[in-house]
């Protein structure tokens, strides 16, 4: 088989590796789907391949790690702005319930995922980490397209559309897993949806399954003070301390939200290993509560970043999700320092990669590591001067200036135009879908 070169030049790098090496005037060597080498520009016209290979000059560009969004749900793109600047329960009661329970099958959720991965891609996402229906459909598609995906095998008490008791979706959660554990692309992860909607029987199986299959498990936990309040007149306790119970406190345990703690919980998911997916946009659209970021950090927790839905966001874009993540801790704690430039980064890339289990693989770019890398156009009026490449991608660029993106070694955006997806197709399914969609809602109304 043939080896395929690729050399991407750029006049930064930001590597993100143990010691955050940001290197100037650079070149990252592609060999296949990985990461071969990196080197000064000046040596690239003595490597012998040099010739044959596909080279990307991006002069004034930074070269950094594909972003991983730790929790979406990627097909409720087609819910987009359904049931806006509403509370958490009245929205999903009154609006995403009714619409899922209407409208959600495979098809559904294919062209949802599509629209989603679009988004992605364009904006610098090059992983996600999925919880929703049809997670084989999401599997399947997401291969397709070359968007590397962590799929939520999703678990409820309740029928949906997917599976009907929690026996079902713990049935379907692990065929789905046998089909795609040889996918270079695609990992699985356990998604129990909340506390509130899994009981105690399919967690502890989860918590065994987890363990013996070293599976993620991602789960909605601690995301309201009401949910809180809830669980402890229903069971007496709250609900990490359920969870702690049932052997669910581990480092394989990525837990979503998290505005409500305590002293004593951060002490213990600290000691457990836990991994926290901070969506400050979401939390803070649905006045859902402010993740300490500050206290975790302090603490050592890993503090990942996700989106949300962009049903609850309303988008996918992880640009943003930075800025206000450090914006909101340097406010909420009244320390500048806190959650800086580069802690932002990490968190959007190697903090992800490693609560999905993915962090030898990607997340930062470093020799053998697999090849998801992002180029920003840093010509943009917005991010002139660059005094720090660092402090610029995170306080002043946004996701518009994402020229490239490689997933793999196969580069999916070039010169801002996606290689394998037909936005027209795209753009034409959703609007289809928000015709029926918006009528039945207003029924619903």
């Amino acid at each position: 088989m043939s080896t395929n070169y690729q050399i991407i030049l750029a006049e930064w790098i930001v590597t993100v590796n143990p010691e955050f090496e940001v290197l100037t005037d650079y070149a990252i060597v592609i060999k296949d789907s990985h990461i071969h080498d990196l080197l000064p520009t000046t040596d690239i016209n003595y490597l012998e391949y040099y010739q044959q290979a596909d080279v990307f000059d991006l002069p004034n560009h930074v070269i950094m790690p594909g972003l991983v969004n730790s929790h979406t749900h990627a097909s409720m793109s087609l819910l987009r702005g359904l049931g806006d600047d509403l509370p958490l329960m009245e929205w999903l009661n009154d609006h995403i319930w009714p619409a899922e329970g209407r409208w959600v099958n495979t098809e559904f959720v294919r062209n949802g995922f599509e629209l989603a991965a679009a988004e992605m891609m364009r904006s610098g996402t090059t992983c996600f980490n999925d919880m929703y229906f049809y997670p084989d459909t999401v599997a399947q598609h997401s291969q397709q397209i070359g968007l590397r995906a962590v799929v939520g095998l999703i678990v409820l008490d309740f029928p949906t559309a997917w599976a009907k008791d929690a026996d079902d979706y713990l049935h379907k959660a692990l065929a789905v897993y046998d089909e795609i554990k040889a996918s270079p692309l695609v990992t699985a992860a356990f998604a129990p949806h909340a506390p509130y909607t899994v009981s105690d029987s399919p967690l502890e199986r989860i918590a065994m399954y987890s363990n013996e299959l070293d599976m993620p498990v991602h789960m909605h936990i601690h995301e309201t003070a009401f949910e809180v309040a809830e669980a402890e007149k229903n069971t007496g306790m709250r609900p990490l301390q359920r969870l702690d119970q049932l052997n669910l406190l581990n480092p394989n345990l990525i837990a979503v939200h998290m505005t409500e703690l305590n002293e004593f919980e951060i002490e213990r998911i600290a000691e457990a290993g836990v991994h926290v997916s901070h969506c400050p946009e979401s939390n803070l659209k649905l006045a859902s509560g402010l993740c300490p970021v500050a206290e975790l950090q302090n603490s050592n927790i890993n503090i990942c970043l996700g989106t949300d839905g962009a049903a609850s966001n309303n988008d996918l874009d992880m640009f943003a999700e930075m800025r206000t993540a450090t914006l909101l801790a340097k406010g909420v704690s009244g320390d500048a320092r806190n959650c800086s430039a580069r802690q932002a980064i990490e968190m959007a890339t190697i903090n992800g990669a490693r609560a999905l289990g993915l962090g030898n693989d990607i997340g930062s770019i470093e020799a053998g590591k697999q090849a998801d890398i992002i180029a920003l156009d840093f010509t943009a009026l917005n991010t002139q001067p660059t005094y720090d490449p660092v402090t610029q991608v995170v306080y002043a660029c946004n996701s518009r200036q994402v020229s490239h993106v490689w997933i793999a070694g196969n580069c999916q955006l070039a010169d801002f135009q996606l290689c394998n997806i037909d936005e027209d197709k795209i753009r034409h399914q959703t609007q289809s879908w928000r015709s029926k969609i918006a009528s039945t809602d207003k029924e619903s109304a």
